[in-house]
């Protein structure tokens, strides 16, 4: 589990490509502070387990599912990526609840300054903006966001100056894909009364016709 409040932006020093597979080598200092084996990372919002670790970097396997459904993808050695380690129970819990899971991929098709903030636009699948509401959390590229504005095919979020130069979406041009994941709560929410809705509504012919 993670907040969603980036630690340091890591670096992308090896790709090596299997077949629909890659393993990363990742160069860090913060990450590298307290790392064990089997430890979770989440690198651009994807929840990896380092699998190697030296002085100076961490290795993590992605397997075909992650490398089908992210941007991991698209990692080029030298890319810069967002690093935070598994929440500690003992910290303050500064973002929201990240899971590491990302639900789909978006494009940004707009970035824009606002004063001292800048607005980033974002595509994303009408299937995912049932979760997405105003001033409601969205997680970008592993970064806890608010939503500003949303529609079925878009979400807007803003960023301070802190968070726009110390993450990903400060270097990410127009263009460029980031991995979404909705808010964990509103997942479940929506899952348990899209359940509910399916049952059928207990009557008393119903329950004459069940044995009742």
């Amino acid at each position: 589990m993670f907040t969603g409040i980036v630690e340091e932006l890591g670096k992308i020093k090896v790709i090596q490509n299997g077949q629909d597979s890659m393993r990363l080598t990742i160069e860090s200092k913060i990450t590298l502070e307290d790392i064990h084996l089997g430890d979770s990372i989440a690198v651009n919002g994807v929840c990896l387990t380092v699998t190697n670790f030296s002085k100076d970097h961490f290795l993590v396997d992605v397997m075909p599912e992650t490398v089908k459904s992210t941007s991991i993808r698209e990692l080029q050695i030298g890319d810069a990526v967002n690093l935070e380690r598994a929440m500690a129970a003992n910290g303050r819990f500064g973002g929201h609840f990240v899971s590491g899971h990302v639900d789909s991929v978006g494009t940004i098709l707009r970035k824009r300054k606002v004063a001292n903030a800048v607005y980033i636009d974002i595509s994303i699948g009408e299937e995912l903006s049932k979760y997405c509401i105003k001033k409601g959390s969205v997680t970008i590229d592993g970064i806890s966001l608010t939503i500003f504005d949303i529609s079925p095919t878009k979400l807007t979020v803003s960023l301070i100056p802190h968070t726009y130069s110390e993450t990903v979406l400060g270097i990410k041009n127009e263009g460029q894909l980031v991995n979404i994941e909705n808010d964990l709560l509103g997942k479940y929410v929506i899952h348990h009364l899209e359940q509910r809705a399916s049952m059928p509504t207990i009557t008393m012919d119903f329950l004459k016709e069940n044995g009742f």
